[in-house]
């Protein structure tokens, strides 16, 4: 079975530290991801977490590279499943007044269900990410049809 690779870029109308805070820090991270924020001390070597509001953790990995603010990797697991590892990087360019924001997640294991619910999640965190830094507003992220 092939290995996929997922890459997402988005332009947003914000700055690169703007973006950086937005993705490592837990208080604006929470007001785009459905109230989950992303808690570390963003050095290599670290833990990370995404932790919903009851505390529970959903994401868990280590810091691979941390570049503030300009480009971060993360292993990337269900704390249930941390055999299941992935890894996902950041990647933000300033250009004028707007960065370019480009996410991939990649390095899945054979026949991981990650992929699947990735695929899924980061196209509508990515885009409420975008909204929340131009309007101060996140989408709701769990929305159906």
């Amino acid at each position: 079975m092939k290995k996929p690779k997922l890459v997402y870029q988005t332009f947003i109308r914000s700055t690169p530290k703007k973006t950086w805070d937005a993705i490592t820090k837990p208080e604006f991270c929470r007001q785009y991801w459905a109230g989950i924020g992303n808690v570390s001390d963003w050095k290599r070597g670290s833990k990370w977490e995404h932790v919903a509001p009851e505390n529970e953790v959903w994401i868990t990995g280590e810091v691979v590279e941390s570049v503030p603010p300009k480009r971060l990797v993360l292993t990337w697991a269900d704390p249930d499943d941390l055999k299941d590892k992935s890894r996902v990087t950041f990647e933000i360019e300033g250009i004028k007044d707007m960065v370019c924001l480009t996410v991939t997640h990649d390095n899945f294991k054979a026949g991981s269900k990650m992929a699947r619910k990735v695929s899924w999640g980061w196209p509508r965190v990515l885009s409420s990410m975008k909204s929340f830094l131009e309007t101060g507003k996140g989408l709701n992220v769990f929305a159906r049809g």
